[in-house]
């Protein structure tokens, strides 16, 4: 016959049975196989389904510390950090939407005792994705000037702003004040309230998995970009001396001879002469070796004594409506640095243009003095032409 057993070894034997894990509450929870052993119990629970994508993962140990949290889901691992005393972990940054993920944790207690526990859930699937459809500027080893702002273009319109910038991280090795504005539905742009200090290196990051852009519209993946600030490259294009005196870290590097837009096409629509350059702080925007230039988008026809159609050299763009610092053209040669003729660009000699083309990069500053045109800041990256009080309260 088999002895009866003792209670002690009974109540052992029913507190083996209640040590697996199962799903208690929001969470699921692992108790002691063994006393001393701690818990561990996560949230979302085991077996959850259309979990919100924007929502924390979170793991809380009873009666020891977690010595190791994993949160996977095809493969990509979801980052998180762990409290100081390491009994909670919870997620940083969304989850991938439609899918399916696995908690792996891992609990200590008294005595070296350990629990682990295995949970999973799945996350809703979303009505509709989003991404980032480009950053500029962004092009791989490039450098570029100290007005270079950050703008961010998503390939849907965000309704959720608030959400949506909150992901957005810049980090740089010299830190300087800078803020966020929409300049469009799906458009948002990074500005610093001073030129970014010279030669260092900023860090773009947008976390968007799993953060809502709309109503049921979610991110599914992360961007990062780092941009490379070269030296401080600042342009000043004087309309009245005729000379752009050109600046690299406060020391002048050269000076040219210049010929300014003369004026002579006033716009009724828009209120001013288009024909003059426009004063105001413009950014290098792109370069080209040679560019067409006709008066025909301006509604001038090219064949009359007031339009134009040529094709210039060394083609440095400064704005979004035509205006360049590039080659003169051999008709207007005598006119540098002696007067205002070109049709609002600013023209330089073959040497010259050609200088400042190898010189300028892109977000390099060229200001502009001394015409009664402003420069609207809207106009290409004029956005330096905005005062940052405005600036800064057009973030969300």
């Amino acid at each position: 016959m088999r002895p009866r057993p003792s209670l002690a070894a009974a109540l052992a034997a029913l507190t083996a049975l209640t040590g697996c894990s199962g799903g208690t509450g929001d969470g699921a929870r692992a108790t002691a196989g063994e006393a001393g052993a701690p818990t561990v119990t996560v949230t979302p629970r085991d077996g959850s389904g259309g979990v919100r994508p924007d929502s924390p993962v979170t793991v809380t140990a009873g009666g020891g510390t977690l010595t190791d949290v994993r949160v996977r889901a095809s493969g990509a691992v979801a980052a998180g950090t762990f409290a100081a005393d390491r009994a909670s972990w919870r997620s940083r940054g969304g989850l991938r939407p439609g899918a399916a993920y696995e908690v792996t944790a891992t609990a200590t207690g008294r005595g070296g005792r350990t629990t682990t526990l295995t949970s999973r859930f799945r996350t809703r699937k979303p009505a509709g994705t989003f991404r980032v459809a480009d950053v500029t500027p962004g092009a791989p080893g490039e450098t570029v000037g100290v007005g270079a702002p950050i703008i961010v273009t998503f390939d849907r319109a965000v309704t959720d702003r608030a959400a949506v910038e909150r992901a957005l991280e810049v980090k740089a090795d010299k830190p300087v004040e800078g803020a966020w504005r929409w300049t469009g539905p799906a458009q948002v742009v990074y500005r610093t309230r001073k030129y970014w200090p010279a030669h260092q290196k900023v860090r773009f990051t947008a976390r968007l998995t799993g953060v809502a852009a709309a109503r049921g519209v979610y991110g599914t993946a992360d961007v990062s970009r780092t941009l490379t600030i070269g030296a401080r490259q600042i342009s000043t294009v004087d309309t009245r001396r005729h000379v752009m005196t050109v600046r690299r870290d406060g020391r002048v590097v050269r000076e040219l001879r210049i010929s300014a837009g003369g004026g002579g096409k006033f716009d009724p629509a828009r209120g001013e002469d288009i024909y003059l350059t426009a004063s105001g702080v413009h950014l290098v925007m792109e370069k080209k070796r040679t560019e067409k230039m006709t008066s025909e988008w301006e509604g001038v026809d090219p064949r009359s004594g007031r339009g134009y159609d040529v094709t210039v050299n060394w083609a440095v763009r400064i704005n979004a409506t035509g205006e360049y610092v590039h080659q003169a053209t051999p008709e207007g040669m005598s006119t540098l640095g002696r007067g205002n003729h070109s049709h609002g660009c600013v023209r330089a000699s073959a040497e010259g243009a050609r200088w400042f083309y190898g010189f300028a990069r892109r977000g390099d500053v060229v200001d502009v003095v001394g015409t009664a045109r402003r420069l609207p800041w809207t106009n290409g990256w004029s956005y330096w032409q905005m005062p940052w009080r405005e600036w800064s309260r057009g973030n969300a």
